[in-house]
């Protein structure tokens, strides 16, 4: 099992056994990200590379992941990726750099794996 493979299959094991506690604010929580991320004036993929230079700023490797994925979902180029990641260390510093090795680690793995 690759990597993608392994984080969603992670994601969705872990997400089912949270939401299974039945704890509203947890439930809310969950579906308040749900909501922001659907389409409106922005169009998803722009809030999609949104999530990612978050992401990397805050350097959250799951929701890096996550990002990647959602990105490539929305038919995000390579290109556009890089681009995404050059604002992100340009906003977060060097200490996101680490964070990029990973990122275009798994973005590649995304391009493989589709």
């Amino acid at each position: 099992m690759n990597q993608v493979d392994e984080f969603n299959a992670y994601r969705t094991r872990m997400n089912e056994r949270i939401l299974e506690s039945d704890n509203k604010v947890m439930k809310r929580f969950f579906s308040l990200d749900g909501q922001a991320y659907a389409g409106g004036h922005l169009p998803v993929r722009t809030k999609e590379m949104l999530g990612l230079v978050a992401s990397m700023v805050l350097r959250c490797d799951d929701c890096i992941k996550y990002h990647l994925g959602k990105c490539h979902a929305e038919g995000i180029s390579t290109e556009e990726v890089m681009e995404v990641l050059s604002i992100a260390n340009l906003v977060g510093g060097s200490i996101c750099i680490p964070h990029t090795r990973r990122a275009v680690e798994y973005w590649d793995e995304l391009l493989t794996s589709a």
